[in-house]
């Protein structure tokens, strides 16, 4: 499956899972660690663990499994790497704090689901 269509999969399976501000950020011309960030909020840590594991449980049916996971036990941001796609889901004063998208928004790159 080819980054793009991954992330519509992700961002669509976030938001039918009720995730708040879902975005996807195309990064290909600003980095080579990934082609796209998903970025996603959950209303606690307890949703946003969930969405987490949900995101897992869906890719792993569409033999898609991360490379790498952190934070998805304590719910305050819960990233899962599948290489071309990097999924970062926040609770809402983690996200407030870090607010990952405008360090990589151009203007152009987003996409809001």
């Amino acid at each position: 499956m080819d980054a793009k269509t991954l992330t519509e999969k992700i961002c669509t399976l976030l938001k039918d899972h009720k995730a708040e501000d879902v975005l996807s950020i195309n990064v290909s011309s600003k980095t080579q660690v990934a082609d796209y960030y998903v970025v996603a909020g959950g209303r606690s840590m307890t949703h946003t663990k969930s969405l987490a594991e949900r995101v897992e449980e869906e890719m792993d049916k569409e033999g898609v499994a991360p490379v790498r996971r952190e934070g998805v036990r304590e719910g305050r941001w819960a990233v899962l790497d599948y290489g071309d796609v990097i999924v970062h889901i926040f609770n809402d004063e983690t996200r407030l704090f870090y607010h990952l998208e405008s360090l990589w928004d151009d203007g152009n790159n987003v996409v809001k689901y």
